[in-house]
């Protein structure tokens, strides 16, 4: 099977509006391209407005569809209320928002200032905090209905993890809050839902989180049950359905898409597939000659 093969019919997303925050490279980028493919405007959002212009062109020409570049930092929620009227003043209005903006360190706790730490929980969690409740206050307010918040979180929000101890607990909080609102705010038409991806390398953000040849080291498609990595497509195609009316009946869900890998690492047993087949073997004899005692 063809693992970049597109999932949906080419007008699934026509007519519909989409925000993607960090929507200007690695995933976000991935995801974009392929809800423009799918006959939907997007907005995308960053700090770096030379990139998100340089990405503007780049997507348009790639797939005939229409972006529009806003430079917004999701932490300051002045700069978000501007991004959505930005968004709202191009298109009349906004069907979904993906809050996909995100930022990492790996590092022992310690060693991280007070700042650092948060650093990532004001992008991650205040971040997703401001643009859900900009874009949501504004959907109550004009009654519009049928819209959809997709939230990207992490496996380890699920379970937390050591050495990315802010990033944990801001996805964390990203998670009950797309349970939160599933709920809450399904009365005003709205639905809210997560994707937790596995390893899905992107060369700009594993470049940073795992430098020079720490790559090789920390090989993660060794961790992953089907002993390879996600292809971006495989993301976009999930995004993609979650966002369609298509999902129209799934709403406060996480789904997990990283191939058994945080299965395998709860698993308390999951170790022993280091055991080969010979050692296998002596057990059994083992067993078999304690019973027959």
């Amino acid at each position: 099977m063809d693992l970049k093969a597109k999932m949906l019919r080419d007008d699934a997303l026509k007519g519909k509006t989409i925000v993607v925050t960090g929507g200007g490279s690695g995933l976000g980028k991935a995801m974009t391209t392929y809800f423009l493919e799918l006959g939907a405007n997007v907005v995308i959002t960053s700090r770096n407005m030379e990139k998100l212009k340089a990405v503007k062109t780049e997507l348009e020409d790639q797939t005939g569809g229409t972006v529009l570049s806003v430079q917004c930092d999701v932490r300051n929620y002045e700069e978000v209320e501007a991004m959505v009227a930005a968004s709202v003043e191009a298109f009349g209005t906004v069907d979904v928002l993906l809050n996909n903006a995100a930022g990492n360190f790996i590092s022992p706790t310690e060693r991280l200032s007070a700042n650092a730490f948060d650093t990532i929980i004001d992008i991650v969690l205040k971040g997703t905090k401001n643009c859900t409740l900009a874009f949501g206050k504004h959907w109550i307010d004009k009654k519009e209905k049928n819209k959809v918040v997709l939230n990207i979180v992490t496996t380890y929000a699920f379970t937390g993890s050591a050495y990315v101890v802010p990033s944990a607990a801001a996805k964390a909080g990203v998670l009950a809050m797309t349970r939160s609102l599933a709920v809450e705010w399904a009365k005003y038409g709205m639905r809210f839902n997560a994707i937790a991806p596995g390893p899905f390398p992107t060369k700009g953000a594993w470049d940073r989180l795992l430098p020079g040849d720490l790559k090789e080291k920390f090989d993660l498609s060794k961790k992953v049950p089907l002993k390879r990595v996600g292809e971006h497509q495989e993301l976009a195609n999930l995004a993609a359905y979650l966002v369609s009316d298509f999902s129209a009946y799934i709403n406060g869900e996480v789904i997990t898409i990283d191939g058994g890998e945080w299965l395998k690492g709860a698993g308390q047993m999951n170790m022993l597939e280091e055991i080969p087949q010979e050692m296998w073997d002596m057990l059994e004899a083992m067993i078999r000659a304690k019973k027959s005692k």
